[in-house]
């Protein structure tokens, strides 16, 4: 455990010194999230943050990759080091996008090719631990499946990063839950030796995130755009499939009967890390395609708009789908050590508060539109994207109140 968390720290303190480097690249190279009619945030901020993540996370594997206890992982170089490369891939891709902002089928493209490389350097699902596991019997469907659980995985992060400090928090809070779960399942089964490559690369992205909260929190000073979203979203993709898709369902003979389900559903907990940035994608799709519109048509009716919406200031917004996060992701994790029957009982119970908080008293009172504030507060009015309506109330509250931002991206939208 000792290793793993030095390895998290040094990605930290990495991310977190070399961000001010990449905020520098971002005001000279002109990778800034300007004002325009959709979105809400108030002031143009830098972005290019990914750039510095990316850094804390290849130094963090290279220390790693040093470390006696660590040896066997990377005796494999081809996957372990083919995350990093796969990582440099989009991350390039994100900051091409973040300055000259890319169309949707030029990154769609670098998203398939980065699942690819991934894949050829072993990163690749050959089956679905369910029961006793569903193998993937063809080389080029689970070379499909592969790329498209990545490309889901990194556009999902991409439309969750829409408040300050949002993606990274959410990526860190339930990186953390997965750590907590590769490492005791390692332990429970291999107790000999609780090496795993997931492990040590959720560690490293823990600690990228963490390092560049201090930078991206509200009010941020950088935003990790989309050559951050894009990396968190195929590092912890590539970290499911690494325990998902290769987890050796005929050498868990000392996983006993109550983890039964951890033991065969791995499944489980990358959907619960990934699942409030899921849902909101799944939810944007169909909004989108029922209105008849792209499903990458960005707009303000993601699910943290919609807290702020409810009154909920920046930060309480973001700290709220933490805690959700935080429910789902541990919520799974803790099927390693407890009961499937205690940990409904507890999921349960923290959902209800989570649920309390979500709608109860803390929200602030959302106050009627003033578009003459805004104008006597120096901030321009917003409007509807593409309509020229007034939007509601709580949008411009919202920007008087909280500086809250729209996504600079969303996936692969035209």
């Amino acid at each position: 455990m000792r290793v793993y968390l030095f390895v998290l720290l040094v990605a930290a303190a990495v991310t977190y010194l070399l961000t001010p480097v990449a905020r520098w690249v971002a005001l000279r190279t002109g990778a800034i999230t300007a004002l325009r009619d959709r979105d809400v945030h108030a002031v143009p901020t830098p972005r290019l943050g990914g750039l510095a993540m990316l850094g804390g996370l290849a130094i963090a594997m290279a220390v790693a990759s040093q470390i006696p206890f660590l040896r066997g992982v990377f005796e494999d170089t081809g996957r372990a080091w083919g995350i990093v490369g796969a990582a440099a891939m989009v991350c390039l891709l994100g900051v091409a996008d973040d300055i000259w902002d890319l169309d949707w089928m030029t990154k769609l493209a670098g998203q398939s090719l980065a699942g690819g490389f991934l894949a050829l350097q072993g990163v690749q699902l050959y089956q679905l631990p369910v029961g006793d596991g569903l193998f993937i019997g063809s080389p080029r469907l689970s070379l499909f499946v592969t790329v498209v659980s990545v490309v889901v995985a990194m556009n999902a992060v991409n439309f969750v990063d829409g408040l300050d400090g949002l993606a990274a928090g959410v990526i860190a809070i339930g990186g953390t839950g997965f750590f907590v779960y590769t490492y005791l399942l390692s332990r429970e089964s291999t107790p000999t030796d609780v090496s795993n490559l997931a492990t040590v690369v959720i560690a490293a992205l823990v600690g990228a995130c963490l390092g560049f909260l201090p930078h991206n929190f509200f009010p941020a000073r950088i935003f990790m755009g989309d050559s951050g979203s894009m990396l968190i979203g195929l590092v912890i993709a590539s970290a499911a499939i690494v325990v998902t898709g290769q987890i050796d369902l005929q050498n868990l003979e000392l996983v006993t009967p109550r983890q039964t389900v951890p033991a065969f559903l791995p499944i489980l907990l990358p959907i619960a890390v990934l699942m409030l940035p899921l849902l909101d994608m799944g939810l944007a799709v169909i909004r989108r395609v029922g209105a008849g519109r792209s499903p990458f048509h960005p707009d303000r009716l993601h699910l943290h708009h919609r807290l702020l919406e409810l009154g909920h200031s920046h930060r309480r917004a973001v700290v709220i789908m933490y805690l959700w996060t935080a429910v789902f992701a541990f919520g799974a994790a803790a099927l390693v050590l407890l009961s499937t029957t205690t940990v409904l009982v507890v999921l349960g119970a923290a959902a209800l508060v989570a649920a309390l908080l979500t709608l109860g008293p803390l929200r602030g009172r959302v106050r009627a539109a003033d578009p003459a504030a805004d104008s006597d507060a120096g901030l321009p009015v917003p409007t509807d994207a593409g309509t020229g309506d007034t939007p509601a109330a709580p949008v411009d509250r919202a920007r008087r109140d909280t500086g809250a931002r729209a996504d600079h991206h969303e996936g692969i939208h035209p």
